[in-house]
């Protein structure tokens, strides 16, 4: 003899016998109710610092496998002042290598940017999220990053420099994590 597990429920303060399984239960919304605004996410009416401007569109994006922010120990023995970035990247249009100026190139054409910075978002714990605008290209003209007019650095991890004392001149490459957003 099978048996089946009976459970109670309360339905619209009646006691129902359920057997078996609980299967899926669907709503169909009223005329009315279909008919009612629906809530849409409320746009800040501060503009976020590293959005890229209107007009442009996204043409890659790219995650860094390996990357380190090297600082140099100032004459005051901190590590403060920007930082050298030194990548590699993986993403849409293969692998492009990230270095000083700071510069993209692509492994897989040659095509070469390099940019400066423009908005800058705080992150607590790491270094900052960055919006930057390509200020040269080189390379080929139908190259991966030829399109390329402004870069994101998002979801930012590590990278900052150390807090202790220094020697001056002495150079530390930090480890990073960033996810690098190309518009063109």
């Amino acid at each position: 003899m099978l048996r089946t597990p009976r459970r109670t429920a309360i339905l619209g303060g009646a006691a129902v016998a359920v057997l078996g399984a609980v299967t899926a239960v669907s709503v169909q919304a009223s005329a009315a109710e279909q008919a009612l605004p629906r809530p849409r996410p409320s746009v800040s009416a501060t503009p976020s610092p590293i959005t890229p401007p209107p007009g442009v569109r996204r043409i890659g994006a790219y995650r860094v496998i390996s990357g380190t922010q090297t600082y140099t120990c100032n004459a005051g023995g901190a590590f403060a002042g920007p930082s050298v970035p030194e990548a590699m990247l993986a993403g849409t249009g293969g692998r492009v290598h990230h270095f000083a100026g700071p510069s993209w190139q692509s492994e897989r054409d040659g095509s070469l940017v390099k940019a400066a910075k423009v908005g800058e978002l705080p992150r607590p714990g790491t270094i900052p999220e960055l919006l930057l605008e390509v200020t040269s290209h080189a390379g080929p003209a139908d190259g991966i990053l030829a399109d390329a007019a402004y870069i994101q650095r998002l979801s930012t991890s590590g990278g900052v420099a150390p807090a202790r004392a220094c020697t001056p001149g002495e150079t530390v490459a930090v480890p990073y994590g960033a996810r690098y957003v190309f518009w063109g």
